[in-house]
């Protein structure tokens, strides 16, 4: 594997029963990259993100996360990497303190850096007065950004966003992108996926699937001008118009 490439991804299949979910993929992503993956519903972009984090073993090919084999080094793997789902991840019946005790220890950290980390975490977001809080108690937007910041309590080479900031208002959008931008440029790759066309805008480079295949993959300014289209959307359009899969 090239050493500056985090993730590299050959001919990833995989397969249930006769239908093919993800169709011989290949691409790598550089350390420190902002990458956008995207597609629509059915397009087989969750199924791809689940063998990268090693959730999911594939049916052919190969890929590797920061130099370990998907398949066979799953565990080391997954200490490489942070992840946050659509849904934050967090527990909605614990603190925003017991919260990011339990993920520090499932990221294997010990308790004398849980109680360093948790303190940093609360304080560099502003969160002392709500540290005894239930999650479930905090506005959407607290959420979002504790659910990030414990996906990085453990300094990971790579954190995976699946869907981020589905369900949040455009300003609490435009600032987590801000925390993601600050990540990338402190040296942790992100790989990224979304629905909203405009975040693809902030990528440095984004991949568009199809039917389980990669249609395009560049730089945004490069789709935009391959396609002749003014944004994102209207190059996925174009590429969505294709697919023979129903929504879903």
């Amino acid at each position: 594997m090239m050493d500056d490439s985090i993730i590299k991804v050959e001919n990833l299949t995989r397969k249930f029963g006769d239908f093919t979910a993800v169709d011989h993929i290949s691409f790598e992503v550089e350390r420190g990259e902002i990458f956008g993956f995207l597609g629509g519903n059915g397009a087989g972009k969750t199924t791809a993100m689940r063998m990268l984090t090693g959730l999911l073993a594939p049916t052919e090919g190969k890929a590797w996360v920061a130099g370990f084999d998907v398949e066979k080094q799953a565990e080391q793997v997954k200490k490489q990497i942070g992840y946050m789902s659509q849904k934050f991840s967090l527990y909605e019946d614990l603190t925003v303190r017991e919260n990011i005790r339990l993920y520090g220890g499932i990221y294997g950290l010990s308790n004398n850096v849980i109680s360093q980390k948790s303190q940093q975490l609360i304080e560099r977001l502003g969160m002392q007065e709500l540290q005894k809080k239930k999650i479930g108690s905090l506005p959407l937007g607290w959420k979002q950004k504790l659910a990030f910041s414990v996906a990085l309590i453990h300094e990971p080479q790579i954190v995976f966003l699946d869907e981020p900031t589905g369900g949040v208002d455009p300003i609490t959008r435009r600032q987590f992108w801000e925390q993601i931008y600050k990540v990338a440029e402190e040296g942790t790759t992100v790989f990224v996926t979304t629905h909203y066309m405009d975040e693809a805008e902030y990528c440095d480079r984004v991949s568009i699937m199809v039917d389980g295949r990669i249609d395009a993959l560049d730089n945004p300014a490069a789709l935009k001008e391959e396609f002749k289209a003014v944004d994102i959307e209207e190059v996925f359009i174009q590429l969505a118009r294709g697919a023979k899969r129903g929504e879903g």
